[in-house]
């Protein structure tokens, strides 16, 4: 079990499970509520539980530890985080969420091509052939013909 613990595969199948539950559930809450009062709202509960872990796991004296560097990015991937859930729950509120979760996932394609061209990551051609056809299918699904 600690191994599949210590796993980046086993984190990231966990972390589609719940990006695929966000969705759905969203979806819901988001009937009837302004798209950035539903986001308001997911924001607090996420702030609320990580809060909770951090004090639960002994880790808040590594808030002060934090190089300013990373604080920095940090913040800009915070900003980022929340323009793309306004955004998507936004979307959620006009359309289906089985045509909106699909051309959110399009940042997979974009997160390879950045990984790439920003942080010298390499990719080979099978990995490519895998990015084209996460776009294709991104748009397959969104698209209403």
């Amino acid at each position: 079990m600690s191994a599949l613990l210590l796993s980046w595969r086993f984190w990231a199948l966990l972390s589609a499970v719940f990006a695929a539950l966000t969705a759905i559930l969203a979806k819901v809450g988001v009937t009837g509520v302004p798209p950035d009062v539903a986001t308001f709202v997911r924001t607090v509960v996420i702030l609320a539980l990580t809060g909770a872990i951090l004090f639960a796991t002994g880790q808040v004296p590594g808030l002060a530890a934090i190089p300013g560097r990373s604080v920095g990015f940090l913040v800009a991937s915070g900003l980022a985080t929340g323009a793309s859930w306004l955004c998507y729950f936004r979307a959620l509120a006009l359309g289906d969420a089985a045509r909106v979760a699909p051309l959110d996932k399009l940042s997979v394609v974009l997160i390879a091509i950045l990984g790439v061209i920003l942080l010298g990551e390499s990719l080979t051609l099978p990995n490519w052939i895998g990015v084209v056809l996460i776009a294709a299918g991104a748009i397959l699904v969104a698209y209403r013909g």
